[in-house]
């Protein structure tokens, strides 16, 4: 008789983030390759979204004003641009910042995020791709029409994704969700938050993730 062997339990790991993060791009990248280097471990992970300009107009604004905004003169964010596209390029990822025209609200892409997981469509790889649209593409990931081709891609009909964006749908919902995690303490992301327990914030590399993970499954294993 054939007997199927007990499924190890499955951790979570809650993965806090924003697609406007550059670093975000690079910690859900590593931990992609993770769960490739290591399709043993039972892992299920959990999309939490993080609003890093959660004042943003739905529209979005021009990059250029963003910028003077945020890193108040140009040498100083072509200075950071430079540093960040340099450690991404070691990983494989094209961070093409002159290309970006459009600061974007990022509400109605963490809303896919949740339409494709309502449709049971893994988000993995929706996220990277919404993630790559922005950073190596330069698209406005604020246009509606945008995020319903990139759904499309990923296994969404068009058609209900693009009439799920004109909708007020989960709007409401994905600001509770930011909020709920700024009570957390949590401040800066990306930030791995793994089986409830352990929280880890910045885009580690994959054995350090590994290892915490690990470290979670010989927990519920042996609880």
């Amino acid at each position: 008789m054939n007997m199927a062997l007990p499924r190890p339990p499955r951790v979570t790991v809650e993965i806090v983030f924003d697609f406007v993060c550059p670093w975000c791009y690079l910690g859900i990248h590593r931990f992609q390759r993770l769960r490739q280097s290591r399709p043993d471990l039972p892992l299920t992970p959990v999309w939490r979204p993080f609003l890093l300009n959660p004042d943003m107009p739905r529209s979005g604004i021009s990059r250029a004003d963003y910028t003077a905004r945020k890193f108040g003169d140009e040498d100083r964010a072509r200075r950071f641009h430079a540093a960040i596209s340099s450690i991404a390029a070691e990983d494989g990822l094209d961070l093409a910042f002159p290309r970006i025209a459009r600061a974007p609200s990022t509400v109605d892409a963490h809303r896919l995020v949740r339409l494709a997981l309502e449709r049971g469509v893994a988000a993995e790889g929706l996220v990277l791709d919404i993630f790559q649209a922005y950073f190596s593409a330069g698209l406005d990931i604020g246009n509606p029409d945008a995020l319903a081709a990139i759904g499309e891609a990923n296994g969404l009909r068009h058609n209900e994704t693009a009439a799920f964006l004109a909708s007020d749908r989960a709007i409401e919902q994905i600001h509770a969700d930011n909020l709920f995690v700024h009570r957390l303490g949590i401040n800066g992301v990306p930030c791995f938050i793994i089986d409830g327990q352990a929280a880890i914030a910045g885009a580690q590399e994959p054995d350090i993730l590994e290892r915490l993970i690990e470290l979670a499954v010989a927990d519920v294993e042996g609880a």
